[in-house]
Protein backbone atom coordinates (compact mmCIF):
# COMPACT_ATOMS: atom_id res chain seq x y z
CA UNK A 1 0.00 0.00 0.00
CA UNK A 2 1.49 3.54 -1.04
CA UNK A 3 2.52 5.31 2.14
CA UNK A 4 1.34 9.28 2.68
CA UNK A 5 3.13 12.30 2.59
CA UNK A 6 2.68 15.02 4.30
CA UNK A 7 4.40 18.70 4.22
CA UNK A 8 3.77 20.55 6.81
CA UNK A 9 4.00 24.25 6.68
CA UNK A 10 5.15 25.92 9.35
CA UNK A 11 7.34 29.15 10.82
CA UNK A 12 10.62 27.54 11.77
CA UNK A 13 9.85 29.12 15.31
CA UNK A 14 7.40 26.34 15.58
CA UNK A 15 9.70 23.35 14.45
CA UNK A 16 9.72 21.75 17.80
CA UNK A 17 6.21 20.68 17.68
CA UNK A 18 6.71 18.55 14.59
CA UNK A 19 9.44 16.70 15.72
CA UNK A 20 7.52 13.80 17.05
CA UNK A 21 5.95 13.20 13.90
CA UNK A 22 6.51 11.39 10.67
CA UNK A 23 6.41 14.44 8.23
CA UNK A 24 8.33 16.78 6.00
CA UNK A 25 8.56 20.56 7.04
CA UNK A 26 8.06 23.03 4.80
CA UNK A 27 9.57 26.45 5.72
CA UNK A 28 7.16 29.61 5.84
CA UNK A 29 10.25 31.76 5.94
CA UNK A 30 10.84 33.13 2.44
CA UNK A 31 9.49 36.01 0.11
CA UNK A 32 10.79 37.02 -3.47
CA UNK A 33 11.37 40.64 -3.20
CA UNK A 34 11.94 43.58 -5.04
CA UNK A 35 15.94 43.34 -7.88
CA UNK A 36 13.84 40.46 -7.59
CA UNK A 37 15.67 38.82 -5.37
CA UNK A 38 15.10 35.98 -2.62
CA UNK A 39 14.98 36.99 0.98
CA UNK A 40 14.48 35.07 4.20
CA UNK A 41 12.26 35.98 6.81
CA UNK A 42 13.72 39.04 9.61
CA UNK A 43 14.91 37.40 12.85
CA UNK A 44 14.70 33.91 11.64
CA UNK A 45 17.25 30.96 12.56
CA UNK A 46 18.46 29.62 8.99
CA UNK A 47 16.23 26.16 8.74
CA UNK A 48 17.82 22.90 7.55
CA UNK A 49 16.26 19.99 5.95
CA UNK A 50 12.66 19.61 4.58
CA UNK A 51 11.44 21.90 1.63
CA UNK A 52 11.38 25.61 1.61
CA UNK A 53 7.70 27.57 1.14
CA UNK A 54 8.27 30.58 -0.75
CA UNK A 55 5.84 33.51 -1.26
CA UNK A 56 5.50 36.32 -3.64
CA UNK A 57 3.61 38.80 -2.13
CA UNK A 58 6.18 41.48 -2.75
CA UNK A 59 7.64 40.23 -5.90
CA UNK A 60 9.20 42.80 -8.01
CA UNK A 61 8.50 41.88 -12.01
CA UNK A 62 10.95 43.87 -13.32
CA UNK A 63 14.45 42.57 -13.78
CA UNK A 64 15.94 39.75 -14.60
CA UNK A 65 14.48 35.66 -13.38
CA UNK A 66 17.48 34.12 -13.98
CA UNK A 67 19.92 35.49 -10.98
CA UNK A 68 16.66 35.19 -8.68
CA UNK A 69 16.21 31.06 -9.54
CA UNK A 70 19.79 30.94 -8.68
CA UNK A 71 19.43 32.07 -5.39
CA UNK A 72 16.95 29.68 -4.87
CA UNK A 73 18.81 26.73 -5.71
CA UNK A 74 21.76 27.82 -4.15
CA UNK A 75 19.83 28.26 -0.83
CA UNK A 76 18.13 24.56 -1.32
CA UNK A 77 21.63 23.16 -1.70
CA UNK A 78 23.40 25.37 1.58
CA UNK A 79 20.19 24.57 3.57
CA UNK A 80 19.83 20.78 2.51
CA UNK A 81 16.28 21.26 1.19
CA UNK A 82 14.76 18.47 -0.81
CA UNK A 83 12.31 21.27 -2.74
CA UNK A 84 10.08 23.89 -2.79
CA UNK A 85 6.62 24.96 -2.51
CA UNK A 86 5.91 28.06 -4.56
CA UNK A 87 2.92 30.03 -2.64
CA UNK A 88 2.15 32.23 -5.90
CA UNK A 89 -1.22 34.17 -5.17
CA UNK A 90 -0.64 36.05 -8.25
CA UNK A 91 -0.30 34.59 -11.83
CA UNK A 92 2.65 37.02 -13.99
CA UNK A 93 4.64 35.67 -16.86
CA UNK A 94 7.87 36.45 -15.02
CA UNK A 95 6.45 34.22 -11.83
CA UNK A 96 5.73 31.70 -14.65
CA UNK A 97 9.09 31.84 -16.18
CA UNK A 98 10.66 31.04 -12.51
CA UNK A 99 8.28 28.38 -12.36
CA UNK A 100 9.59 27.02 -15.40
CA UNK A 101 12.97 27.51 -15.14
CA UNK A 102 13.09 26.24 -11.31
CA UNK A 103 10.90 22.62 -12.47
CA UNK A 104 13.79 21.84 -14.68
CA UNK A 105 16.79 22.86 -12.32
CA UNK A 106 14.67 20.86 -9.56
CA UNK A 107 13.90 18.05 -11.75
CA UNK A 108 17.65 17.71 -12.90
CA UNK A 109 18.69 17.50 -9.23
CA UNK A 110 15.55 15.07 -7.92
CA UNK A 111 14.15 17.88 -5.76
CA UNK A 112 10.60 18.12 -5.36
CA UNK A 113 8.61 21.11 -6.66
CA UNK A 114 5.23 22.04 -5.83
CA UNK A 115 3.29 25.00 -7.38
CA UNK A 116 -0.51 26.36 -7.55
CA UNK A 117 -2.88 24.43 -10.09
CA UNK A 118 -3.05 27.54 -12.05
CA UNK A 119 1.17 26.96 -13.26
CA UNK A 120 0.52 23.22 -13.62
CA UNK A 121 0.89 23.56 -17.43
CA UNK A 122 4.04 25.68 -16.64
CA UNK A 123 6.14 23.42 -14.46
CA UNK A 124 5.81 19.70 -16.41
CA UNK A 125 7.50 17.89 -13.68
CA UNK A 126 6.00 19.75 -10.62
CA UNK A 127 3.63 18.39 -8.15
CA UNK A 128 0.47 20.47 -8.37
CA UNK A 129 -1.52 21.28 -5.24
CA UNK A 130 -5.22 21.24 -4.92
CA UNK A 131 -7.19 23.04 -3.03
CA UNK A 132 -9.45 20.87 -0.63
CA UNK A 133 -11.73 23.48 0.63
CA UNK A 134 -14.76 24.34 -2.34
CA UNK A 135 -18.36 26.27 -1.50
CA UNK A 136 -19.92 23.69 -4.40
CA UNK A 137 -19.63 20.75 -6.33
CA UNK A 138 -18.24 17.61 -5.29
CA UNK A 139 -14.76 17.35 -3.69
CA UNK A 140 -14.56 13.53 -5.60
CA UNK A 141 -14.92 14.79 -8.96
CA UNK A 142 -12.63 17.92 -8.41
CA UNK A 143 -9.76 15.14 -7.88
CA UNK A 144 -10.74 13.41 -10.65
CA UNK A 145 -10.76 16.12 -13.12
CA UNK A 146 -7.57 16.53 -11.64
CA UNK A 147 -6.37 13.63 -11.76
CA UNK A 148 -7.18 13.34 -15.70
CA UNK A 149 -4.96 16.84 -16.39
CA UNK A 150 -2.13 16.37 -14.32
CA UNK A 151 -1.96 12.17 -13.94
CA UNK A 152 -1.45 10.81 -10.26
CA UNK A 153 2.46 11.08 -9.38
CA UNK A 154 1.82 14.92 -9.88
CA UNK A 155 -1.36 16.01 -8.02
CA UNK A 156 -1.56 16.80 -4.06
CA UNK A 157 -4.17 17.87 -1.91
CA UNK A 158 -3.67 20.78 0.03
CA UNK A 159 -5.93 20.49 2.95
CA UNK A 160 -7.38 23.57 4.63
CA UNK A 161 -9.38 24.72 7.54
CA UNK A 162 -12.19 26.68 5.94
CA UNK A 163 -14.94 28.66 8.32
CA UNK A 164 -16.71 30.82 5.56
CA UNK A 165 -20.38 33.07 6.29
CA UNK A 166 -21.75 32.94 2.69
CA UNK A 167 -24.73 35.35 2.07
CA UNK A 168 -27.42 34.08 -0.38
CA UNK A 169 -27.61 33.87 -2.78
CA UNK A 170 -24.34 33.82 -3.59
CA UNK A 171 -23.32 34.54 -7.28
CA UNK A 172 -19.52 34.34 -6.72
CA UNK A 173 -19.31 31.40 -4.75
CA UNK A 174 -16.72 33.02 -2.27
CA UNK A 175 -18.09 33.92 1.32
CA UNK A 176 -16.93 35.55 4.65
CA UNK A 177 -13.49 33.99 5.95
CA UNK A 178 -14.60 33.57 9.87
CA UNK A 179 -11.89 33.11 13.19
CA UNK A 180 -12.61 30.40 15.55
CA UNK A 181 -13.40 32.70 17.81
CA UNK A 182 -16.62 34.08 15.75
CA UNK A 183 -17.15 30.68 14.23
CA UNK A 184 -17.64 29.71 17.88
CA UNK A 185 -19.51 32.53 18.99
CA UNK A 186 -22.71 32.33 16.00
CA UNK A 187 -22.94 28.67 16.57
CA UNK A 188 -23.01 29.40 20.50
CA UNK A 189 -25.67 32.28 20.01
CA UNK A 190 -27.67 30.43 17.38
CA UNK A 191 -27.35 26.87 18.27
CA UNK A 192 -28.14 25.74 15.04
CA UNK A 193 -28.78 22.08 13.68
CA UNK A 194 -25.54 21.18 11.85
CA UNK A 195 -24.83 18.99 8.84
CA UNK A 196 -22.57 16.94 7.10
CA UNK A 197 -21.98 17.57 3.09
CA UNK A 198 -20.63 14.25 1.57
CA UNK A 199 -20.06 15.99 -1.56
CA UNK A 200 -18.01 18.67 -0.31
CA UNK A 201 -16.54 17.03 3.03
CA UNK A 202 -17.84 19.92 5.21
CA UNK A 203 -19.78 20.39 7.61
CA UNK A 204 -22.55 23.51 7.40
CA UNK A 205 -25.66 25.32 8.69
CA UNK A 206 -27.82 28.34 7.68
CA UNK A 207 -29.27 30.78 9.44
CA UNK A 208 -31.36 34.02 9.22
CA UNK A 209 -30.70 37.71 9.63
CA UNK A 210 -32.99 40.47 10.09
CA UNK A 211 -30.78 42.49 8.50
CA UNK A 212 -28.59 40.98 5.93
CA UNK A 213 -31.30 37.58 5.27
CA UNK A 214 -30.47 34.14 4.64
CA UNK A 215 -26.98 33.08 5.31
CA UNK A 216 -24.97 28.86 4.91
CA UNK A 217 -21.99 28.92 6.59
CA UNK A 218 -19.65 26.45 5.47
CA UNK A 219 -16.81 24.98 8.10
CA UNK A 220 -13.85 21.99 8.76
CA UNK A 221 -13.13 20.42 11.77
CA UNK A 222 -10.48 17.44 12.04
CA UNK A 223 -13.36 14.81 10.93
CA UNK A 224 -13.88 16.17 7.40
CA UNK A 225 -10.03 16.83 7.07
CA UNK A 226 -10.05 13.54 7.67
CA UNK A 227 -12.85 12.75 5.48
CA UNK A 228 -11.05 15.23 2.75
CA UNK A 229 -7.82 12.68 3.31
CA UNK A 230 -9.84 9.75 2.81
CA UNK A 231 -11.39 10.75 -0.60
CA UNK A 232 -7.71 11.60 -2.24
CA UNK A 233 -6.16 8.08 -0.85
CA UNK A 234 -9.41 6.31 -2.57
CA UNK A 235 -8.29 7.75 -5.67
CA UNK A 236 -4.46 7.42 -5.29
CA UNK A 237 -3.18 10.69 -4.01
CA UNK A 238 -1.01 9.99 -1.22
CA UNK A 239 0.86 13.92 -1.21
CA UNK A 240 -0.97 16.47 1.06
CA UNK A 241 0.45 19.46 2.47
CA UNK A 242 -1.20 21.38 5.39
CA UNK A 243 -0.23 24.21 7.48
CA UNK A 244 0.68 22.59 10.83
CA UNK A 245 -1.45 25.75 12.51
CA UNK A 246 -4.49 24.77 11.16
CA UNK A 247 -3.82 20.63 11.06
CA UNK A 248 -1.92 20.39 14.46
CA UNK A 249 -4.55 19.26 16.70
CA UNK A 250 -6.00 16.50 14.66
CA UNK A 251 -2.73 15.51 13.32
CA UNK A 252 -3.02 11.43 14.43
CA UNK A 253 -6.68 11.74 13.24
CA UNK A 254 -5.75 12.92 9.59
CA UNK A 255 -3.14 10.17 8.93
CA UNK A 256 0.19 11.45 10.01
CA UNK A 257 2.28 9.13 11.57
CA UNK A 258 4.70 9.26 14.77
CA UNK A 259 7.90 8.69 15.13
CA UNK A 260 8.92 5.53 16.18
CA UNK A 261 10.83 6.60 19.62
CA UNK A 262 7.60 9.40 20.05
CA UNK A 263 5.15 6.19 20.04
CA UNK A 264 7.54 3.89 22.18
CA UNK A 265 7.92 6.81 24.47
CA UNK A 266 3.95 7.29 24.83
CA UNK A 267 3.29 3.30 26.21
Amino acid sequence: MPQDTFIITLPPGQLPALRGWQATPAHLAYRLGPGPHLFRADGAVPPRGGVMVVDDQDFDPLGPTGPLCQEIIRECQVRGFSGAVLDFENRLPPLEQIAASLDEAFARRGWTLFVPERYGSKALHARVTIPSALSGGSLQKRLEEALEHFGESRTALALEKRREDFFLPSPTGSGQPLSEEELEGLMQRLSPSVFFSGELCARYFTYMSRESGAHFVLFDDGDTLRHKVEVARGLGIHTFLAPWAEVGPYAARIGIQRRPEQSRARR
